[in-house]
């Protein structure tokens, strides 16, 4: 039976079809199973005057353990977010049919935020899974706990909001539907989701919101069933004949669904028993989605976009550094001491990445005829809002979670590259500049990026298991 994995961690987890092969057919595979994964992702990116090799040096052994620490203070690991929502593109029935858990209301207690309301009308393909129910809302389960005193404190946070440069449709978290959770306590990892309905949210980010030309017939969703009937490296030729911010647009989407699932076969479920429960890397799940054989060549291509994605995102936490190093900027929790140690971190951090020899321009983009440029820009921010909006259509709380910090953090990435309002000299120039980000921005802007950071990372230990795998 085909498997649609944990979505969007983008959703929680998320994945490509798993198309077991036969014994035999794996010993014929050409090539060790390094080389099928990785033989291709080394040496310069597209579009870009950066190369692999580079990145991994920057992110694995400067980097990522400092991020890491910052991610795990009061500020970053509280995040506020809607998720009863309704999806505003296909209706209840189909909504819901895509998790069996919402087929029957799960206790509130191990699945907050909503399941239980009365508003949703559940399909009959939806029952016919009750049975995966308790495993669903098991690995699914959204953590919402915080202390009484950190509420308290995160109703004094300040935020403001300037909608004219955002990509992201923004939750309201002035709703009563609003709540911080702590995403230490919710990582991303498997769910257990899958099934159409997963399909169908990725079908509606590829097929109908990236800029896919009107001369190609092939899907665009890796998830598609015509899609691998052909040369993986036939598949990406029609990129060339895009304009480089449609390219780029491809490419970051790309980008974030391999790196979902580089964290579904990170933290997947190994072992479950009345004692214990291990999670840990899943080399056959990695394999299935990157090994160059089994995705006809894409895999390895897949790979090279989430570098792409990863060059967008630092060159977005290089430009926003003025905005942070002010004198009077705040990262407020109430906690004096704690609040000033972060800010601390965060701008040691910037200052960091400031320093990154190969750094993406983003002067590439939107350039030309003013008139044109500008129209482009629009249908590029329409096109991205749109992919934000979909999150409310996941049926998984906890992947609809990570899947709305994840587009909000690259929206957020994007307002920072392409806002006209920024000036990067902004210290300099005094309080008269109007570029803003919310506290919901700052937060799922870098938890964004460290799941990104996480992923280039965690190559390595999946080059490693698959060398030893010999």
């Amino acid at each position: 039976m085909s498997r649609c994995w944990a979505l969007l961690g983008l959703l929680g987890a998320a994945g490509l079809l798993r198309f077991p092969l036969p014994a035999a057919a794996a010993a014929e595979r050409p090539g060790s199973a390094e080389q099928r994964c990785f033989c291709q992702v080394t040496g310069y990116l597209d579009d870009c005057t950066c190369d692999v090799e580079t990145i991994d040096t920057f992110n694995n052994n400067k980097l990522f353990p400092r991020l890491n620490k910052l991610l795990e203070s009061d500020y970053f690991k509280h995040y506020k977010v809607n998720l009863k929502k309704p999806c505003p593109f296909w209706n209840d029935s189909s909504h819901c049919g895509i998790n069996a858990c919402a087929v029957k209301p799960c206790p509130s207690n191990e699945v907050p935020g909503g399941t239980e309301s009365a508003s949703y009308k559940y399909s009959e393909e939806a029952s016919n899974h009750d049975g995966e129910c308790e495993e669903a809302k098991r690995l699914g389960a959204v953590d919402e706990s915080l202390s009484e005193e950190t509420q308290r404190a995160m109703l004094q946070w300040t935020q403001h909001e300037d909608s004219s440069d955002s990509f992201c449709e923004v939750d309201d978290v002035q709703s009563p539907d609003a709540e911080y959770v702590d995403l230490l306590l919710n990582p991303e990892r498997y769910t257990g989701y899958k099934g159409p309905e997963a399909w169908k949210i990725w079908n509606s980010i590829y097929e109908e919101n990236c800029f896919k030309p009107q001369t190609i017939k092939r899907p665009l969703n890796p998830l598609a069933s015509g899609r691998g009937n052909n040369d993986g490296n036939a598949f990406y030729n029609w990129l060339e004949g895009l304009c480089v911010e449609k390219r780029a647009f491809y490419k970051l989407i790309s980008g974030l669904h391999a790196s979902i699932n580089i964290h579904l076969s990170a933290r997947y479920l190994l072992q479950e028993t009345w004692s214990e429960t291990k999670w840990g890397h899943n080399v056959t799940e990695f394999q299935h989605r990157f090994d160059e054989v089994l995705t006809k060549g894409e895999g390895p291509k897949r790979l090279k976009n989430l570098y792409f994605l990863y060059l967008i995102e630092l060159r977005a936490m290089s430009k926003i550094l003025p905005f942070f190093d002010r004198p009077g900027f705040q990262l407020f929790t109430g906690n004096e001491n704690r609040d000033t140690e972060t800010k601390r971190q965060l701008l040691e951090i910037l200052h960091l990445i400031k320093s990154f020899p190969l750094h993406f321009d983003e002067n590439s983009f939107f350039a030309g005829n003013k008139k044109e440029a500008a129209k482009l820009k629009e249908e590029f921010r329409f096109h991205f809002r749109n992919i934000s909006r979909i999150m409310d259509c996941v049926g998984c709380l906890k992947c609809r979670l990570w899947g709305k910090l994840q587009t909000q953090g690259l929206g957020t990435a994007l307002k920072i590259l392409f806002s006209q309002k920024l000036i990067e000299n902004m210290p300099e120039r005094g309080p008269s500049y109007g570029f803003q980000l919310t506290r919901q921005e700052i937060v799922s802007f870098f938890n964004a990026f460290g799941r990104i950071s996480t992923s280039v990372r965690e190559l390595e230990n999946f080059k490693n298991l698959l060398k030893n795998m010999q």
